[in-house]
């Protein structure tokens, strides 16, 4: 594996810690709102995002290259509303799909045949993420002021639980 791709590589893993970030900050906006169930399944979107990066970690020292950690950005903490944080949940899955592209585009033209085959699992994993954010939005979009809808989402929310896939 040639330095632009480990470095690319790296970059994701601390992207995907990012992400994580994100999703917490939009836990703590719903928790604030009282919206425990929506805060929950943030949560658990922050632990699906350490997983992706816990991922590339191992991926990158199985490959022999070095790790690096850096800092992070300030996320967005306040929203207009929690469609309005879906909304952003839903633009940065786009980014992170985007990101995962130009990783393959580059393990495709340097014929990193063992980076293409890891990526191919993160490729799916981002059809299922952007699925399921425009679900949720479309959703929201549909019981707009239904406060019973909404509550009945809220619990929903309330047991969702992060169990790494078997798969990965």
């Amino acid at each position: 594996m040639n330095e632009t791709l480990s470095q690319a590589l790296n970059e994701q893993l601390n992207f995907e810690f990012y992400s994580a970030h994100v999703y917490l900050a939009i836990a703590a906006y719903c928790s604030g709102e009282s919206l425990d169930g929506f805060a929950n399944f943030f949560i658990v979107q922050a632990e699906e995002e350490r997983f992706h990066a816990m991922k590339l970690y191992k991926y990158l020292n199985d490959r022999g290259k070095r790790v690096t950690l850096a800092g992070m950005g300030t996320p967005t903490n306040e929203y207009k509303s929690i469609l309005d944080a879906f909304e952003h949940a839903f633009d940065h899955e786009k980014e992170v799909t985007k990101r995962i592209y130009h990783l393959s585009d580059l393990a495709l033209n340097d014929r990193e045949h063992a980076t293409i085959q890891f990526l191919k699992w993160f490729i799916d994993e981002q059809v299922e993420e952007e699925a399921m954010f425009d679900s949720i939005i479309n959703k929201l979009k549909r019981i707009d002021q239904d406060s019973n809808a909404f509550f009945m989402l809220d619990n929903e929310f309330a047991a969702r639980t992060f169990v790494p896939p078997t798969n990965a």
